[in-house]
């Protein structure tokens, strides 16, 4: 076993108070992490490591800090790492009981700084909001109102407010002029719980929307719990495809950047992005804060895409080296420099891409971040695999390692589904499925199963095969699914449920939830390190 060097409470505490590069690195699962973690500690979950950390940890020299819970998941999770490259790695003395020993407090739920921040900037400026049962009296007596969702459109679709619009987080000062052109008209901005309102109904606010703004308090949560009805579905969004009008791009674009002069944002070029890329000496995250769409028709090269209101909204998944160096770009002056607003505010050194042009974007499509090449594993096609199935002789099971969501949404008859970070906890899981002569591993589109199937064979000693083109060439070719959780190996760790989304959570959820998010504010001042600071 290779001995890594230990890190103090204290040690990690000083980095993030010197504003040091540190990345702490949560490598359980999302469930687990989301019960208990240091405020700046990202999931890093030991399962994806190989998928995400040459995009989330792009220097391979940058300040690692590793802990879970006394499961053996850092010391495995720094092997892999140190296998990819990786030098500067070191485990949390303790863990996190050695974190809690010391003295340092430790939060619940995910995307925590986040939320943190959104509840720190509503004490400070007193965002305004009107409760559910005043909006609903609103709409229900005709009043002009527009009601705004900041969530992303998937979110929007599952549950709304009835009559509202998707405009995501970062569009809202793009786009609100246009849809709320009188200024008489009241907006009201609303997401699943408080976050994404407070910061939306904020960014307005700042950004000199002449219209009466205000959140919804505690959003589609404080809409359910008002006993209102939530719509289902809905397609109602800012039309992507229409052009911005010049006079309302104009009138946001100056109190843009203004907003994000006063953060102390500061300005760069693509040049200089590129060339601090490549910096070994420091770590710096590319984002192009536009649309998906807008994104994967043109980009510039070495841009990730990072739609505005879900890079403030999850900034600790999207660059988890606290310390680093943020450049984000878009094509309007006015979503950049919002969402720069914000992060600067959140104690991250952020710049703005001021000279780029059309012709700088030259790449296309959706991000593809580096992975490294997985060891040699025989595969098997659809069609192989389907004739071994059909033969009860041939002793073939197959182990699905895609997210436990998507294997319950469909997985191929038999399935059965295994997190693989268990594995490196004695291996229950997969010495409780039915003896076999081969293993094939799948998992959505092929990308993890290469990477867990030699652990597997090393664990079993029997063969294992990797499905060619995972699951989805599986149904591409023809063959029968299966849905449902009848065979899950291993528990449901790997997604942590949210008492904000769906539709089917439990009241007494709801509530803790907003009183937690209520806790937040005295949580930061305990903490002690955030740096976080309201213009």
């Amino acid at each position: 076993m290779t001995s890594y060097p230990v890190r103090t409470y204290r040690d990690v505490q000083q980095a993030l108070l010197a504003r040091h590069e540190i990345a702490l690195l949560d490598t359980r699962e999302e469930d687990p992490h989301a019960r208990s973690h240091p405020l700046f500690a990202a999931n890093f979950p030991l399962s994806r490591i190989e998928l995400d950390a040459y995009t989330r940890l792009p220097r391979r020299d940058v300040p690692i800090v590793l802990f879970d819970a006394g499961e053996g998941l850092a010391q495995r999770a720094a092997d892999i790492l140190t296998s990819l490259g990786y030098t500067q790695l070191a485990l949390l003395e303790g863990g996190l009981d050695g974190w809690i020993r010391s003295g340092g407090e430790v939060f619940r739920d995910v995307n925590v700084p986040s939320k943190a921040f959104g509840e720190f900037v509503e004490a400070q400026r007193h965002t305004p909001s009107l409760s559910a049962q005043t909006v609903s009296t609103l709409l229900a007596e005709g009043d002009d109102v527009v009601v705004l969702d900041a969530r992303r459109f998937d979110e929007y679709q599952t549950m709304n407010i009835p009559g509202s619009i998707s405009v995501p987080g970062a569009e809202l000062v793009l786009r609100a002029r246009a849809l709320a052109p009188d200024p008489k008209t009241r907006v009201i901005v609303n997401c699943a719980g408080r976050t994404r309102s407070i910061i939306g109904t904020q960014s307005l606010v700042n950004a000199g929307l002449p219209n009466p703004v205000a959140a919804l308090r505690n959003g589609t949560i404080g809409w359910t719990l008002a006993g209102q009805t939530l719509e289902h579905g809905s397609q109602r969004r800012f039309d992507p495809q229409a052009g911005l009008d010049h006079s309302h791009l104009d009138t946001s674009r100056g109190p843009s950047r203004a907003l994000a002069e006063r953060a102390g944002v500061r300005r760069a070029t693509l040049v200089e992005a590129a060339r601090w890329a490549a910096d070994s000496a420091r770590t710096t995250y590319r984002f192009d804060v536009r649309t998906p769409a807008e994104y994967e028709r043109a980009h510039a090269p070495g841009f990730q895409g990072a739609p505005g209101g879900q890079l403030v909204q999850e900034t600790e998944m999207f660059a988890p080296v606290r310390g680093a160096r943020v450049v984000l770009f878009d094509d309007d002056g006015v979503r950049a420099n919002m969402t720069a607003s914000w992060l600067a505010q959140m104690n991250i050194e952020v710049y703005v891409v001021d000279d780029a042009s059309a012709a700088d974007l030259s790449a296309s499509g959706a991000w593809r971040g580096a992975k490294p090449e997985p060891a040699s594993t025989p595969h098997v096609r659809p069609d192989e695999l389907a004739a071994l199935l059909a033969d009860p002789a041939s002793g073939t099971l197959v182990i699905d390692v895609t997210s436990s969501a998507n294997h319950v949404k469909a997985h191929i008859p038999g399935a059965h589904w295994l997190v693989r970070s268990r594995l490196s906890q004695g291996a229950e899981d997969l010495r409780a499925l039915s003896d076999a002569k081969r293993y094939v591993l799948t998992c959505g589109t092929n990308a993890l199963a290469p990477f867990v199937a030699p652990e597997i064979a090393a664990l079993t000693g029997k063969p294992v095969h990797v499905l060619e083109g995972g699951t989805t060439a599986w149904i591409a070719a023809g063959l029968p699914t299966e849905s449902g959780d009848q065979r899950l190996a291993s528990p449901r760790i790997d997604r942590y449920r949210r008492p904000y989304e769906g539709t089917d959570n439990a009241q007494e959820a709801m509530t803790a939830y907003l009183e937690w998010e209520y806790g937040l504010v005295a949580q930061l001042d305990r903490d002690g390190t955030h740096g976080f600071f309201v213009i």
